[in-house]
Parts: C-alpha cells; sequence; structure tokens
C-alpha cells in the first residue's frame, strides 16, 4: 500500500507544486494523474521516492514511512521502487542488456557492478522481461541505435527487473506517436496484473488514461480536484483538472519541475550504480 497524508511541495520561488494532496493506493490497480502543465503531477512523483524532497507531509510504502528513512536507508528502500522516466534515463553507450540489468544494482556488491557481473538468476530473469516487453533479440544493441518507444521499453524493463513493490511512471508517451503510446500503455496495465504490483502513470492523454487505468487522480493548481474510475471523469470533472491553473503560474512551475526532474534523474542513476 502507498499513502501520502498531507503532501506539500513549495518550490524555492515561492510556487506551491503540491497542495495538501492526501492519497491512498492499494492492489494493483493502473492509476494515472492528469492535468495540465504544472499542475504538480512530475512533483508528486518524485515527492514518493524523494527524488524532490517534499516541503511537508508523509509519505508511507506498507509500514515505511518513506520520508522518515535516512539517505543510507533510502537508497535501500529505493529497491521497492521502479521509475521509468520521461526521458528514457538510459546510458546510451551501453547494450539493451547492460541498461536493464542495471535495475539489480541496488542488489549486488560494488565490484560486481563495476565489473557488470551479475548473478544468473538475474540475467534469465532479464532475458524473460525482454521477452515481455518486445526487445528479446535487441540485447546486444547500443541504446543509442534504438527508436524512442523502444527506449521506453527498456526503461520499463529496467524498472521491472528491480521487483518493486510499486511501479511509478513519469510521461511514458509525451514523445511517442499516438500507435506506440497505445502500445506502451497497454504493456504497463499488462505489467500491473502480471507482477502483482501497483502503477502510478503521470500522462498528458486523457484519452489514454480513460482507456488504460483503473484510477484516475486529477491535479490542478497542486490540488487533488478528482479522484475515481474512468466512468466519473465527466465533462464538468474535467473541467474542474483543468481550468485551475493560469499560464503564469503553470510556466513558472514546470520551470522548477523540469529543473527537479533533470537533477533528481542523474541523481537515482547516481545511487543505483
Amino acid at each position: 500500500m502507498l499513502e501520502t497524508k498531507n503532501l506539500e511541495k513549495v518550490y524555492q520561488t515561492g510556487d506551491r507544486a503540491l497542495d495538501d494532496v492526501s492519497v491512498t493506493l492499494d492492489g494493483t490497480e493502473v492509476v494515472a494523474m492528469i492535468g495540465p502543465s504544472g499542475a504538480g503531477k512530475s512533483t508528486f512523483i518524485r515527492c514518493i521516492n524523494r527524488l524532490v524532497e517534499p516541503t511537508s507531509g508523509d509519505v508511507w510504502l506498507d509500514d515505511v514511512e518513506l520520508t522518515a528513512l535516512s539517505k543510507p536507508e533510502l537508497q535501500r528502500e529505493r529497491r521497492n521502487i521502479g521509475m521509468v522516466f520521461q526521458e528514457y534515463g538510459l546510458v546510451e553507450r551501453l547494450t539493451v542488456m547492460e541498461n536493464v540489468l542495471s535495475g539489480r544494482l541496488g542488489y549486488v556488491g560494488f565490484w560486481q557492478s563495476l565489473r557488470r557481473k551479475f548473478p544468473p538468476d538475474a540475467i534469465e530473469h532479464a532475458y524473460e522481461t525482454l521477452e515481455r516487453v518486445g526487445l528479446r533479440g535487441y540485447e546486444n544493441k547500443r541504446v543509442d541505435a534504438l527508436s524512442g518507444g523502444q527506449r521506453q521499453r527498456v526503461g520499463i524493463a529496467r524498472a521491472v527487473l528491480q521487483r518493486p513493490k510499486l511501479l511509478l511512471v513519469d510521461e511514458p508517451t509525451s514523445s511517442l506517436d499516438p500507435e506506440t503510446s497505445h502500445a506502451v500503455m497497454e504493456l504497463l496495465a499488462e505489467i500491473a496484473v502480471d507482477t502483482d504490483v501497483p502503477v502510478v502513470i503521470n500522462i498528458h492523454e486523457v484519452h489514454l488514461a480513460e482507456e488504460f487505468a483503473d484510477r484516475i487522480l486529477g491535479l490542478s493548481d497542486g490540488s487533488l480536484v478528482f479522484d475515481g474510475p474512468p466512468a466519473e471523469l465527466d465533462e464538468a470533472a474535467k473541467t474542474r483538472v483543468y481550468q485551475g491553473a493560469t499560464d503564469s503560474v503553470g510556466a513558472s512551475r514546470s520551470t522548477g519541475e523540469s529543473a527537479d526532474n533533470q537533477l533528481s534523474q542523474d541523481e537515482l542513476l547516481t545511487k543505483n550504480g
């Protein structure tokens, strides 16, 4: 179970990205977070694994209060939280297999990771995961030779290899064509069921959220203004979600979130490897 209690984030600019957001997620549901740019969607996801530090509030994963952990404790607990980045977060000079196996870096010793020596069961699981995401046969290709959709699948495979309790996905379809976007969302929904893991997806395409999510959270100006199944996301609900943010506030928050996103991605990769 994931629970956020009264979660708030105020950037140094004074912009409030999250305002008293309390959510409880349980089971293997696919949860889509929607809202205008700058509404706080990426900030919410990154506050869960503390790639962005919340200003106040609590985050719990099962019986562990993530917001109370020291840095070493947090590093260990992050093994239970898979993360798929909008910009993939892959090491492009490495092969597909090397990138996927980096999902196990939190479980092997320093020298093993330095020499890229992984247990046989991890390698077997990597092959199985590549098969699941439709990339079997690509394991020896360099990531910089792949398409955007293929890179996104590598990022998903890496996160799955962690065997996480929770999978966080930040705008997986933002740079993909409609057909590939549909395939990626379908894959994430299948993974939620097959691995018995809840998936939280920050997404702009409302029609994809309605098609693939079991539950939709709507953020507007950092506040949770909708929480329910797709069938209840009527025009009135969409208006509540999308009419709140002004262009000036959204632009300011987007700038703050973009900076945090890039720094946080580099930080996570460093911590994991």
